[in-house]
């Protein structure tokens, strides 16, 4: 038997937080995600992405920190990456609690089995937030734009550069998986990105859901 997906605008006046949400239709409390938006904003790709996710029997969550942190409007597809080179990382870490308080206050989210997932720029910021989160039960980043860079005003401290970065996750004990593709383009999971490659999308969405699968589906322990 299907399950019924329900897709909706999240509004700031209605539901506390502006952005999106997909969620399946249950009476039950179940898993959750929280999808962390790239430096585009809110774009449609993310939108098909929830849905996806709730198919699967996730309720998703997509808040859109643009608005949140005073940039009204659901992408800024031109002006994303202006936004991010003057925005403190702590005050998108700090939106990104906003959503992540609002998906555990829902009804038919379990709150001991909530991910969360990020994209380019949500990527980066969503190890961030993560390490701070410690109630966060999984954590899946697609390509986050992680660099080594000098610590900035704006960016007071970086995920390390990958290897550095795996080292350092590997070392707390915590359960990893990391798969790396040398063909693989920025924003390859994207269809509105000049990287999109299906054929890669298609491969590593298993992989994506298994993994939640195993850390978000079977009961926590």
């Amino acid at each position: 038997m299907m399950t019924r997906v329900i897709t909706r605008s999240l509004k700031e006046d209605k539901d506390g937080i502006p952005g999106y949400i997909a969620f399946p239709e249950r009476e039950e409390k179940g898993p959750g995600l929280l999808l962390i938006h790239q430096h585009s904003g809110l774009t449609g790709y993310l939108k098909t992405a929830a849905y996806r996710f709730a198919q699967l029997g996730y309720t998703t969550v997509i808040p859109n920190l643009y608005h949140m942190l005073g940039y009204p409007a659901e992408t800024h597809i031109d002006k994303g990456t202006e936004i991010q080179n003057k925005t403190p990382d702590p005050d998108f870490v700090r939106v990104i609690d906003q959503g992540w308080r609002y998906c555990l206050s829902r009804s038919d989210v379990d709150g001991a089995r909530v991910g969360v997932i990020g994209y380019c720029m949500g990527g980066r910021i969503g190890i961030q937030f993560a390490a701070v989160t410690p109630a966060v039960r999984a954590f899946v980043a697609y390509y986050p734009s992680v660099r080594e860079e000098e610590p900035t005003r704006i960016r007071l401290r970086h995920p390390s550069i990958q290897q550095k970065l795996l080292e350092s996750l590997h070392a707390n004990g915590q359960p990893l998986e990391s798969h790396y593709f040398h063909f693989g383009n920025h924003g390859f999971a994207s269809t509105e990105s000049d990287g999109y490659q299906p054929y890669l999308a298609d491969l590593v969405w298993p992989l994506v859901t298994e993994f939640l699968r195993r850390e978000l589906i079977r009961p926590a322990l």
